[in-house]
């Protein structure tokens, strides 16, 4: 346990801060599960709504530091590649 007043301070930001992250996280984990399941059942149409509802979450994610900028960029790369294969087949 902290000791000191900035400690604690600090204690209390971490607290927020990992709480907001982990929501975040769940909510960018949420939509790409519904992009995959969109390409899972063949349509087209939901998965390219859906893949822009992810790719917005995931750069939101990236630039608050939730996850790492390359790491978004390849999901990205990955769902996109997923759209455009269901497309030609």
């Amino acid at each position: 346990m902290p000791n000191t007043k900035s400690a604690k301070k600090r204690l209390r930001q971490n607290i927020v801060r990992n709480r907001k992250n982990l929501s975040a996280k769940r909510d960018m984990r949420t939509q790409l599960r519904k992009v995959r399941e969109a390409v899972a059942k063949g349509d087209i149409d939901l998965a390219e709504t859906e893949f822009k509802i992810a790719a917005q979450k995931l750069d939101k994610a990236s630039s608050g530091k939730i996850i790492h900028q390359n790491s978004a960029d390849r999901l990205k790369s990955r769902l996109s590649a997923k759209i455009k294969a269901m497309k030609i087949s």
